[in-house]
């Protein structure tokens, strides 16, 4: 039990939003093996409430060229709402996250510009050859949500176990109606968020990216 409780918590050390990908596709094998693996994520009643669909290939390609195009031009999409406002520590943490993310690749914050172009790599997947488009089947809402939250997480942890990197992003549930159309996925499936993977690029230094978390007696609290 020593071993395994170290190479879990190395695992989960080991996973992070990494932003740059090489262009090799992830042979069948691993991606089965992966995919497979984040099946056996918890669920309520087991009802295991999600869909993913994983776009490579000319799939992903259409996807990388009109989704810059049609977010540029205000087509936006979105099954669930974005309006979520943050204060105090919770403002602080998206405050420093995003400042160590610019820091890592020399844009201060007063250039627009070069955030602006960061920001829209995002709908280029950072040059990942998949992407896992994950669904919310109706009528499911906030409780399913969690169950497919604790989903990409069993997912991603498969991925870094598997030598792949990822990167979760809301900013790919911006156009749903783009994605179902491109990747033929019925309309009662709602589009939560995205996972960018692939083999990341070592030689990137915004994969040198960091972030602190909270310290422990700061979220969890222990009572008896």
């Amino acid at each position: 039990m020593p071993d395994l409780s170290k190479a879990f918590a190395d695992l989960v050390a080991a996973r992070r939003s990494l932003r740059a990908f090489l262009p090799e596709a992830v042979d069948e094998a691993t991606m089965q093996r992966v995919f497979d693996t984040a099946l056996r994520a918890p669920s309520n009643c087991n009802t295991q409430p999600w869909q993913t669909h994983v776009a490579s290939g000319d799939a992903i390609e259409t996807l990388r060229r009109e989704m810059p195009r049609q977010f540029m031009e205000g087509k936006l999409s979105m099954d669930f709402p974005y309006d979520g406002v943050y204060h105090g520590v919770y403002k602080e943490r998206q405050y420093g996250s995003a400042q160590a993310l610019y820091d890592s690749v020399g844009i201060t914050r007063e250039d627009k510009a070069a955030r602006h172009e960061q920001f829209m790599r995002n709908f280029t997947f950072f040059d990942a050859p998949h992407v896992a488009f994950l669904f919310l089947p109706e009528p499911f809402g906030l409780r399913e949500a969690a169950d497919l939250g604790m989903y990409a997480q069993t997912l991603m942890l498969a991925m870094t176990a598997n030598g792949l990197g990822s990167c979760p992003q809301t900013a790919l549930g911006f156009q749903a109606d783009l994605v179902r159309e491109t990747l033929g996925v019925d309309a009662t499936n709602k589009l939560m968020f995205g996972i960018s993977f692939g083999h990341p690029d070592p030689d990137a230094p915004v994969n040198a990216c960091t972030t602190d978390r909270a310290a422990l007696t700061d979220v969890v609290h222990f009572h008896g």
